[in-house]
């Protein structure tokens, strides 16, 4: 069997979603996912905290672009909020001058102890003794905005095919073959949103990659419901991301903050990591940690330059990157979707995003 669309996006992750979204108003879509549903990979399993003061400055500016989409979604996107409030606090020791420096230099402001420990009771405040704390962040509701993204585009007439891993990918005069297993999909344009795999994608279409760099970060939760109510807590980092915890629902998740580097896989978490962060989070908490009820880890794909890498590949005609977006995609997926339609299109970054300093150059996959 073979389909035949406009554009052909690999990749049904919240960057594949949202730029189905956005371009599928306009022309014909075809999203395939290799997975049995959307956002297995990297978006299901992400912290989902919306921070604007998070990352490079390329990142900080793309959040900043798509904070007015998560505070007021488009009319009819969802039914529920995307966001909700969570604030996020730093806890340092007596030598972290240096990271305390870095959280005030990028707009977090310090609170008295006895304020941290009305935000975490438990909080032991004779080994951690300094607390910067940021409001304006907020936890983001994945599920609602990845599937409300791939129900616009089913309503603008874009279509998902899921369990459609490709196989391989053929330059034909008119565009692409992308082939699969019992199924061949044409278009005059790629759209490489792949994650993890990206690289991957591009070498069967005849490219070198970008030397994308997939790292695992694990994570746990814990039930601590019969000892403190930690609906309200912040997302808490120990300085330094050495770890950090944030409630989901009355339970937390747990999280050395880990970067490991690995091979694109279906991730798993690493015990000896996991092990390494309830020993910080006991020694934050006097909390000892005797049981886990889940574990799991998710690959955050990087760049040299920990950019994006949005454009077309000059090495070929219409093979289209939206990858390399790091452990910061669905909080800059509103802005970064629009800006990417606008590129495949061959229009301009919309002013809005280009307001707050985003320039096509510092994502460009040509950069390399």
């Amino acid at each position: 069997m073979e389909t035949s669309s406009d554009i052909i996006i690999i990749g049904a992750g919240i960057a594949g979603a949202s730029l189905a979204s956005e371009l599928s108003s306009d022309h014909n879509v075809t999203l395939l996912e290799r997975e049995d549903h959307a956002g297995y990979h990297a978006t299901g399993r992400s912290a989902a905290i919306f921070l604007p003061t998070y990352g490079p400055p390329v990142i900080q500016a793309l959040t900043q672009a798509s904070s007015d989409f998560f505070h007021h979604p488009p009319q009819g996107f969802c039914d529920t909020p995307l966001l909700s409030p969570r604030a996020m606090m730093m806890i340092a020791k007596s030598a972290d001058e240096e990271h305390i420096k870095e959280a005030l230099d990028i707009g977090m402001h310090e609170v008295e102890m006895s304020e941290a420990s009305n935000r975490i009771p438990a909080l032991n405040t004779e080994i951690y003794i300094k607390a910067m704390v940021d409001d304006d962040t907020a936890d983001i509701d994945v599920d609602v905005l990845l599937h409300a993204c791939l129900k616009k585009a089913k309503q603008n007439g874009g279509t998902l095919f899921r369990r459609a891993e490709v196989k391989q990918i053929e330059k034909t005069r008119g565009g692409w073959r992308v082939h699969c297993k019992d199924h061949i999909y044409t278009a005059p344009i790629i759209v490489n949103a792949a994650g993890a795999w990206a690289d991957e994608i591009a070498v069967m279409a005849g490219l070198p990659g970008c030397k994308l760099q997939p790292k695992r970060r694990s994570a746990a939760l814990i039930d601590v419901s019969d000892k403190w109510d930690v609906t309200n807590w912040p997302l808490t980092v120990g300085a330094g991301d050495t770890f950090y915890f944030r409630p989901m629902g009355n339970k937390l998740m747990i999280s050395p903050a880990d970067e490991t580097i690995v091979e694109p896989h279906d991730a798993w978490a690493d015990d000896f990591a996991l092990a390494q962060a309830m020993e910080l989070f006991g020694e934050a908490t006097g909390f000892e940690v005797n049981h886990v009820e889940h574990t799991w880890a998710g690959l955050r794909t990087f760049a040299r330059d920990g950019n994006p890498v949005v454009g077309f590949d000059t090495q070929t005609e219409g093979f289209f990157w939206l990858a390399g977006q790091g452990g910061y995609g669905i909080q800059t997926s509103p802005a970064l979707s629009r800006l990417a339609a606008a590129l495949v299109q061959q229009r301009q970054i919309p002013g809005d995003i280009a307001k707050f300093g985003v320039e096509v150059q510092t994502l460009s996959p040509n950069r390399f």
